[in-house]
């Protein structure tokens, strides 16, 4: 059993995939050739923005608009510390300092109303200066961007939308990659829509920014590559990675409906023997993983090595809150500050999760964990 299966979806696209392959090795133009320009145009369509910035990974799509926004020392960005590094390693790649928030204990993303204090906090103290709000829409579940974009504007901040793991998730009729005033994703393979590398891109409806973003891409180029107007990166996304995503990009909604009937399934199946996750009334989630709380960590374990036992894969997402990283000492964190996240990382972990799931094997993971 897969925990992912790419096999299965590539076989689906197996000959157009191949054309599109050939169709880059054919015109020649590995770096920003046309394949990015259609790309960026199908997926600002799909978002519902008005622009799109391929880039060479999620990590840039989170660093790009920073830089762009002059994000630095002495500034404060607000986050959460259940995640992936990324998030939170592009804020202290600039010199600004990440002020960490805890999550919510059923969505297990940032909590706003912990939010709006972290932020009161840090205005109090007088040390930082509040600039950006980075949520993170985890597991393929969009944040409480209502909430969190009403805290922004009452305190005159950016928001950056996490949307790694949450492109083509919704709140109501609105996608993922149209919140905040930039969103990033990524195409990494094991993301609901994933390229076979590095990938990423950013949303947005403004002008100014896109043009900036634009620059940043290519080590800051102005009129040509020789007339650098400022310090940027180098941040372009191959143009097979390109082709490979509007390939995939053809199935993506038909898979995104596949996901939430696995998830449906999984859920029925489990919840009177795990904490299943909790999806808000009018959000659609993506599923970019499906993750179950057990008891606490004897129980996870004991869970896990059940899973293996029946040649069942299993993940923790994420097993150290990034508070207790040794990469964020400096900010002098301890055990207790975050209670939420510290419980959640020793009692959650995720199960196989992809559209091309059988009915049979939920069913037989289902059996598993519900066996004494």
């Amino acid at each position: 059993m897969q925990f992912i299966d790419l096999a299965k979806q590539q076989s689906l696209i197996k000959a157009s995939l191949d054309e599109r392959i050939q169709a880059v090795l054919s015109h020649g133009k590995y770096i920003m050739g046309p394949e990015i320009g259609e790309m960026e145009a199908q997926l600002a369509n799909y978002a519902g923005t008005k622009h799109c910035v391929s880039c060479a990974s999620g990590t840039d799509a989170l660093l790009m608009p920073l830089m762009a926004w002059n994000i630095g020392p002495g500034d404060a960005v607000f986050t959460t510390p259940f995640t992936f590094i990324a998030t939170a390693e592009v804020i202290q790649l600039l010199g600004a300092t990440p002020v960490f928030v805890d999550i919510d204990p059923k969505t297990y993303n940032i909590s706003p109303s912990l939010l709006d204090k972290a932020i009161d906090s840090v205005l109090k103290e007088g040390k930082l200066i509040p600039k950006v709000i980075i949520p993170v829409d985890l597991f393929g579940l969009p944040a409480d961007y209502p909430a969190i974009e009403a805290i922004a504007k009452k305190h005159g901040l950016k928001v950056l939308e996490d949307g790694a793991q949450g492109f083509g998730g919704m709140i109501g009729d609105k996608r993922a990659g149209s919140f905040g005033d930039a969103a990033s994703t990524s195409f990494f393979p094991a993301k609901p829509l994933g390229c076979y590398g590095d990938g990423g891109a950013i949303f947005t409806d403004d002008d100014e920014l896109y043009e900036i973003l634009t620059s940043i891409r290519v080590h800051g180029k102005g009129s040509d590559k020789y007339d650098n107007v400022r310090i940027g990166i180098n941040g372009r996304m191959d143009t097979l990675q390109a082709a490979i995503v509007l390939e995939k990009f053809t199935l993506f909604p038909g898979e995104i409906t596949l996901r939430n009937k696995v998830a449906d399934q999984y859920s029925a199946l489990l919840t009177d023997r795990v904490v299943t996750p909790f999806v808000p009334e009018n959000y659609t989630s993506v599923w970019a993983q499906y993750s179950i709380l057990a008891k606490d960590e004897s129980d996870r374990q004991h869970l896990m090595t059940q899973l293996k036992n029946a040649g069942v894969p299993t993940a923790v997402y994420y097993p150290k809150s990034l508070h207790q990283q040794t990469a964020f000492n400096h900010l002098g964190y301890k055990e207790g500050d975050f209670p939420v996240s510290e419980e959640m990382s020793q009692r959650i972990f995720s199960l196989p999760m992809h559209p091309y799931m059988e009915s049979a094997d939920i069913q037989m993971i289902a059996e598993v964990l519900t066996s004494k």
